[in-house]
């Protein structure tokens, strides 16, 4: 599933084609992915300048004085901008055109979704999110103040939404190994000075993926097509059995909320 920095590396890959660009047409092919598609709410953004491309979680949000139109790229999702007159693929869903150029969803499993909101942005996918991760908002007295009663481990707390948006499994694996906390520490367990480097290496880390162009494991790819070369800088995910890359440990792997979490019984006591 692309996370956050694929969606962000996706942002930043259709922004500069789209921003003060009118949208010509809106061609939708499959009424519904995850939930139906507002056909007729997104025709009425036809004429409209876009004056924005902005993300928010793992929602692209392309913003028009009129009304916004959400995308989630779900499990398989991917975004192009090409010719319009580039031949139709397979799960080729939705197309957002403006003047000679598309942009394209195409999304083999259709558990993406494709929204609209009013000119003010508000919807309820976004009702219950908690801070982005690289902005301020996101600090050691918020995650110390979110982890305090929760004896719900670690590793389920830095993935759940309503405490912070974006963390998910690749990231959260990664960011445990890096600051040596067992994923299954009981979150109200960890120290001060855990939660504090926790923090910062979780920014750390989709700072980092996000200047690589994101993760390709199996269906992400970059806007233009190029994969994401962060994979390449993996510690532990997708990695369990093979040997740690800083003690030679093998590393072990486990189901935390029906997702693998890789760590290092040496590194991540």
């Amino acid at each position: 599933m692309p996370e956050l920095p694929e969606v962000e590396v996706s942002r930043m890959g259709v922004s500069q084609h789209l921003k003060n660009k009118r949208i010509t047409d809106v061609v939708v092919r499959t009424p519904k992915l995850r939930w139906d598609i507002p056909t007729q709410e997104l025709l009425s953004l036809v004429g409209k300048e876009i004056i924005a491309v902005s993300r928010r979680a793992k929602y692209l949000v392309i913003e028009t004085t009129h009304g916004h139109i959400i995308i989630h790229l779900g499990m398989s999702g991917s975004l192009r901008v090409i010719d319009k007159l580039v031949a139709i693929k397979k799960h080729d869903h939705v197309d957002i055109v403006v003047g000679d150029k598309v942009l394209r969803l195409n999304d083999p499993r259709r558990f993406g979704a494709v929204l609209f909101a009013n000119k003010d942005g508000q919807h309820k996918v976004f009702d219950k999110l908690g801070p982005e991760p690289l902005t301020d908002a996101f600090n050691e007295q918020h995650l110390r103040e979110k982890c305090a009663k929760r004896r719900a481990v670690i590793k389920l707390v830095i993935m759940d939404n309503p405490v912070v948006v974006g963390v998910g499994n690749i990231y959260a694996n990664e960011a445990l190994f890096l600051t040596g906390i067992h994923p299954q520490t009981p979150a109200n367990q960890l120290t001060k000075k855990q939660i504090s480097h926790l923090v910062k290496t979780i920014k750390d880390v989709l700072t980092a993926a996000i200047k690589q162009g994101g993760t390709t494991l199996k269906d992400f790819s970059q806007t233009d097509g190029k994969p994401g070369y962060f994979a390449q800088s993996l510690f532990v995910y997708g990695r369990g059995g093979q040997a740690c890359l800083r003690c030679e440990e093998k590393l072990e792997e486990v189901k935390i909320g029906q997702r693998a979490s890789v760590y290092c019984p040496k590194c991540q006591s």
